[in-house]
């Protein structure tokens, strides 16, 4: 896995690449794209530090206290362009493993705990790092697997056009409830109307959505089903 001369990253595998820039038709290519929402970013990440770290204290007991360590769950994820970082969480989850040594379904490691976590969004906090450090933002769409990076057509492959959110456009629209291309378009519809005013509402939104929670997993299932690619493909 290598980064190529246009400063997109290089999976070794034959995919949609995700273009070097912001397109004509991404809203990243505005002042505020290009400057604007990272000045928000790090001002608002670090409040949001600051407020949540009594919070994230205690929940950071809770989880030491019932799961043990580590607290933090950390995993590979695609950011912009798809450059891989290290993606912050508080766990939710056991490490138990099946006989096989593979990790048992999320429906039986999700602990109570976790499903309050998850309900309040506040297992999402520790990201508010990764949007400080620049590897994220506070609103895009969500980082997903590396391995589904192959699987994207050419549109869907437009989400990483800009940095992955802690919150976006199809979580609050929807969240895990949706289907995979459901989401994926909503992600692209983000990138093409990223503005300081799109920005805000869902900031507002997703507040609101932590008053009162939904989507949190589809429909019969504990989290989200692995994405396996679309019929449509270019």
């Amino acid at each position: 896995m290598t980064y190529d001369s246009g400063n997109r990253y290089d999976s070794g595998v034959d995919r949609p690449a995700a273009t070097a820039g912001p397109s004509k038709s991404s809203g990243m290519s505005s002042i505020y794209g290009t400057t604007g929402k990272r000045i928000l970013d790090v001002s608002l990440s670090a409040a949001g530090l600051l407020v949540a770290l009594p919070v994230m204290f205690v929940a950071a007991l809770l989880i030491r206290a019932t799961l043990g360590s580590p607290i933090l769950f950390t995993q590979q994820r695609p950011g912009l362009r798809g450059r891989p970082f290290v993606l912050l969480k508080f766990r939710s989850m056991t490490l138990a493993r099946g006989p096989d040594g593979e990790p048992l379904g999320d429906d039986v490691r999700l602990t109570a705990l976790g499903k309050w976590l998850r309900r309040l969004s506040l297992d999402e906090l520790p990201q508010l790092w990764n949007v400080l450090q620049g590897n994220m933002s506070l609103v895009g769409p969500r980082p997903l697997l590396m391995e589904y990076l192959p699987l994207y057509d050419s549109r869907q492959a437009r989400r990483h056009d800009v940095r992955p959110g802690i919150t976006g456009w199809a979580q609050v629209n929807g969240r895990n409830a949706l289907t995979w291309e459901a989401r994926f378009e909503l992600d692209v519809w983000y990138v093409e109307h990223v503005s300081f005013g799109t920005d805000m509402k869902i900031l507002a939104l997703t507040l609101l959505r932590m008053l009162r929670p939904r989507g949190i997993s589809e429909p019969g299932g504990a989290t989200m089903s692995r994405f396996t690619g679309s019929a449509r493909r270019d």
